[in-house]
């Protein structure tokens, strides 16, 4: 299970890179992912904690 959000979790970051267009789909992607590794109890690397953090502030911005 571990490996697999691992991987999962590597896609999404390669196209966030790649695809910067669909930032917010694939933001989404990554909340969803880090929630299922929370929920199981797995380990969060500390950069994708800050990515995840960065993100949610980037996201949470009203534009008026």
């Amino acid at each position: 299970m571990f490996d697999r959000l691992q991987a999962e979790l590597s896609m999404l970051l390669t196209q966030m890179e790649n695809q910067p267009e669909d930032r917010h789909e694939l933001y989404l992607s990554l909340r969803e992912k880090l929630g299922e590794m929370r929920a199981y109890g797995m380990p969060i690397p500390d950069d994708i904690l800050e990515l995840e953090q960065q993100l949610d502030s980037e996201f949470s911005e009203t534009k008026i």
